[in-house]
């Protein structure tokens, strides 16, 4: 389970930097990427493949 949350902590991190480094989109890019993170945390623990 350890792994599992330290792989999402650094999904998160990334979508994060990503958002904040590409400042020409915006905010529109950084929530995009967390919606998207979030659906595939949501897949993956209903144990849907991905």
């Amino acid at each position: 389970m350890s792994n599992l949350l330290y792989a999402i902590a650094v999904i998160l991190l990334i979508a994060w930097a990503l958002g904040f480094f590409v400042y020409s989109v915006g905010s529109l890019i950084h929530i995009l990427l967390v919606i998207a993170v979030i659906a595939i945390i949501f897949r993956l623990i209903r144990g849907e493949r991905v």
